[in-house]
């Protein structure tokens, strides 16, 4: 295997996941797919960067569900050896007191410029380890705040370890992709405020500007906060030092304001989840980089022949999607029917659910967790059982899995369960379990509306649309993360309620379920089923406005603009 030499000046990208491949459970959900995709489009770019995760040799988890749609988590182990390369390096970080060597795999991107970007990720199944630290690398997401912490150590600490052991000496700027990685930036600080602790105030500066921190979530409970006495004992020494000097351990460890203290760029993900970060840490400068989706990763075989024909060189510009308003109307169609029919015939071989081609056919599938609202649909199931006799033959397809400790999104599973029971059969109801890469590529380009509906402010972006719209599926959604940037409404597709949430939490089930049922009714259904032209003219226009824009190229080239510069 070409092992590919480090470069002069780097940029060493830090993400907890890491989508690579549908086969390799490195990830859980959209950070993992967005960190994936920025990394394939550096790859594109021929941008100098490498990735830095963790292993997971078990996964996230494998989701069985049983006929009443209850949640059973099971190992997703894989076999490493055959998707990845062993390097020899090595480094040690201290977890408890106890010396924990960590190792490296690497996994190649190779980009349609033919550069590649590695992603290093970090083992510690070795056995020279405590029996307890050959596990820190088994689950994503999995265990306890003490197992978690310790992951943290591993990944921000033995992150920066492990690429100067291999080479990578010249490291200009640390992104790190949420606050599981803001230990980098301890790491960072600790060497320089050892060195020279009558100078912190150079350290500190000496430090953000190496360091690029992108925010996530706007929900407070989603960054990631430890008790002082749990930090106290994972962390060594210098680091507890750096922490009390940098007065980020008041009350708690919270690595949102490490990686917020040690930063010079900070970002939040869309326009609108910047302002609501603002709200939560009022005292630092938020930037907005909206994210968006890797072009060709997100294109179903029949629409990546349909652009190698008629905008050719749109793998190496993704912009040039602009151009799909030249694609005939017949010819998105056709592509349109092979991607369904795929997904169709997806469907009825898992579920058995005898859904029909022809019919309307929404998808929903994100995280099955209460803020999403996937119940919203079924705020009054009868109103949707006479929208499918009235309007036309609708149905719909959920996928997700809920967090093993998240009760109430397993219930919502459950939930979904029970309305496909009871609404067929006017309304057939299908849930895919293992919601994947693979899978997420069928939906979002075989389903004839992406439906949204997480309760404002809380959805940060919302890729998952972007990627229905690199296949010409519009969006139905609410106004919140990227949608409020790109809706043209009944051009590009359509919204529930009002741009006026703000940043403030006001739950309105009632009036969102309520234009969502309008527009489905009045709008949605008649077009669909009465006028298919303008319905492909409304795809065409998905493509050309939405994709061309909401992709990981342009967001590459904003990050090197606005972050990676040196200031």
């Amino acid at each position: 295997m070409k092992v590919e030499r480090p470069a002069p000046r780097t940029i060493a990208y830090f993400s907890m996941e890491v989508a690579l491949e549908s086969p390799l459970p490195t990830y859980s959900g959209g950070l993992g797919v967005l960190a994936g995709d920025m990394l394939r489009s550096a790859a594109d770019l021929g941008l100098s960067m490498v990735g830095v995760t963790l292993l997971y040799r078990k996964g996230y988890f494998s989701q069985r569900l049983d006929e009443a749609g209850r949640q059973y988590e099971e190992p997703a182990v894989w076999p490493v050896d055959e998707f990845l390369h062993l390097t020899d390096s090595t480094c040690q970080v201290e977890i408890e007191g106890r010396q924990v060597t960590v190792r490296a795999w690497r996994y190649l991107i190779t980009g349609a410029s033919g550069a590649v970007v590695p992603v290093l990720l970090l083992d510690t199944d070795l056995p020279d380890n405590d029996p307890y630290d050959r596990t820190l690398t088994d689950y994503l997401y999995g265990g306890d705040q003490r197992y978690r912490l310790c992951q943290e150590v591993i990944l921000g600490v033995g992150g920066v370890r492990m690429l100067r052991a291999m080479g990578y000496t010249r490291v200009v700027k640390f992104h790190m992709n949420e606050g599981h990685a803001a230990l980098l930036a301890l790491e960072l600080f600790a060497e320089e405020f050892k060195q020279t602790p009558e100078q912190q105030d150079d350290a500190i500066d000496l430090v953000k500007r190496r360091c690029v921190f992108t925010t996530h979530t706007p929900l407070p409970a989603g960054h990631d906060e430890f008790p002082i006495d749990l930090a106290q004992r994972i962390l060594n020494a210098d680091q507890w030092e750096a922490l009390h000097a940098l007065g980020c351990c008041n009350g708690s460890l919270n690595m949102t304001c490490v990686a917020l203290h040690l930063s010079d760029y900070v970002n939040g993900v869309t326009k609108r989840h910047s302002e609501v970060s603002r709200t939560l840490f009022s005292d630092r400068a938020i930037g907005s980089i909206t994210n968006g989706v890797h072009s060709a990763t997100w294109t179903s075989p029949a629409f990546r022949a349909l652009y190698d024909r008629y905008t050719p060189d749109w793998r190496e510009d993704s912009f040039l999607l602009r151009y799909a308003l030249g694609i005939p109307l017949d010819a998105i169609r056709q592509a349109h029917d092979k991607a369904k029919q795929l997904l169709i015939t997806e469907v009825n071989r898992t579920a058995n659910a005898a859904f029909d081609l022809h019919a309307f056919t929404i998808g929903f599938a994100r995280r099955a967790t209460s803020y999403k609202r996937p119940d919203l649909l079924f705020f009054d199931p009868e109103r949707l059982r006479r929208i499918s006799l009235q309007r036309g033959p609708l149905q719909v397809i959920f996928s997700g899995k809920a967090h093993p400790k998240d009760e109430e999104g397993k219930a919502l599973i459950q939930k979904i369960f029970r309305w496909a029971k009871e609404l067929a059969p006017e309304v057939k109801i299908a849930y895919l379990p293992n919601y994947d890469m693979e899978l997420g590529l069928l939906l979002t380009s075989g389903t004839d509306l992406w439906l949204n509906t997480p309760q404002p402010p809380y959805e940060a972006s919302g890729t998952s649309g972007m990627k229905a719209a690199h296949n010409g599926v519009p969006s139905l959604s609410v106004l919140d993360g990227w949608w409020l940037e790109v809706l043209v409404e009944g051009v590009t597709g359509w919204a529930i309620g009002s741009r006026d949430y703000g940043t403030v939490f006001e739950r309105r089930d009632d009036k969102d379920a309520e234009e969502l049922y309008c527009k489905l009714e009045e709008t949605i259904l008649p077009l669909y089923y009465g006028n298919p032209l303008r319905w492909a003219e409304l795809m065409r226009f998905t493509i050309a406005l939405n994709a061309s824009f909401f992709n990981t190229d342009r967001m590459i080239h904003e990050y090197v603009t606005h972050a990676y510069q040196d200031r």
